[in-house]
């Protein structure tokens, strides 16, 4: 069935962390000229590969067991403070997938405040100290105008993300 309101029942939102997926590299990505519904990833290109990892900040993050679930926790709080729904969440080492259904609110300001709690939340448990964004900019914000849509998602995000982490710590 089909929501014939003007407001998607929930949004698949995804970003990654900061330095794990740059332009260039051969597993292609999506830029302002490659940002069309089914079209092609960017080609890989070894120039732009080399030139976007020299100018990286830090090293590539990649999330420990208490990072991810500080990131986790970040998550739940500002859904519970926001009064949105939260349907499904994955906190991989490289990227967060979020399931949520946030009525009016817009799908930039979800994927802004998730990252902001996230990072706010790790560095006040001292699991991240750098001057700098553990994320890359932008991100996902997938629209889901019907259950069946949203069932996909949340067995994307529950199940399509290979098992679970071992705890490494």
């Amino acid at each position: 069935m089909w929501n014939n309101t003007d407001i998607p029942l929930a949004y698949l939102i995804s970003f990654r962390c900061y330095g794990t997926w740059l332009h260039g590299e051969n597993r292609g990505s999506i830029d302002r000229n490659h940002n069309r519904y089914r079209s092609p990833y960017m080609a890989e290109n070894k120039g732009l590969a080399e030139f976007n990892k020299k100018q990286l900040k830090g090293s590539p993050v990649t999330l420990n067991a208490r990072q991810r679930i500080a990131v986790g926790e970040a998550i739940e709080e500002v859904c519970e403070y926001r009064k949105w729904i939260l349907r499904a969440i994955n906190v991989r080492t490289n990227h967060v997938h979020i399931l949520v259904s946030i009525g009016v609110e817009s799908p930039s300001k979800a994927l802004n405040s998730f990252k902001a709690y996230a990072t706010r939340k790790m560095r006040e448990k001292g699991f991240w100290e750098n001057n700098y964004s553990p994320w890359s900019n932008k991100g996902s914000k997938r629209y889901l105008w019907n259950e069946r849509s949203i069932e996909t998602a949340a067995n994307y995000v529950e199940n399509g993300q290979g098992g679970e982490l071992p705890d490494f710590d």
